[in-house]
């Protein structure tokens, strides 16, 4: 699996054109689902996430996170995480796990997120047409890959 965390100072989702779903301050939580992937590293990941320490402490440092300091997340899917870029100009998505399965894996996902002591979590919708809108604080930008985490 792969997450784009942005530290935000707010964000919002819109779904199909409905009304927005918004967060205060926290993380946008951008989550791509690997072809073949069978879910074992989402406690892990959600957790990760959840407790990054990504926002500054009295000092400044980037010494605290979103469950420490009772901020939000804000998830969305996208599998344009898994893009391949290193033949011609066009991405292949080949990588990206389809339909069914990476949905299910996605809900997971969220269902571990919200066992994390967040102040709230709003979430768009798999496969849907979504527009994002942050103000990325700092700016903080992480990315995970868990493949990377079995090396």
């Amino acid at each position: 699996m792969r997450a784009v965390i942005q530290r935000v100072s707010a964000a919002s989702v819109v779904v199909n054109g409905g009304e927005p779903r918004t967060i205060g301050p926290g993380l946008v939580i951008l989550l791509g689902v690997r072809d073949g992937e069978d879910g074992t590293i989402i406690p892990k990941l959600a957790a990760k996430c959840a407790n990054l320490r990504i926002f500054d402490d009295a000092q400044g440092k980037l010494n605290c996170s979103a469950t420490e300091l009772g901020l939000s997340a804000l998830v969305v899917s996208n599998f344009t995480l898994y893009g391949d870029t290193s033949r011609g100009n066009r991405p292949s998505f080949i990588r990206a796990a389809k339909g069914e399965a990476a949905e299910n894996l996605y809900n997971a996902f969220l269902t571990e997120l919200g066992t994390q002591p967040l102040k709230e979590i709003q979430h768009g919708e798999f496969g849907a047409n979504m527009q994002v809108s942050l103000t990325n604080d700092g700016p903080v930008t992480i990315m995970i890959d868990t493949d990377e985490w079995k090396k």
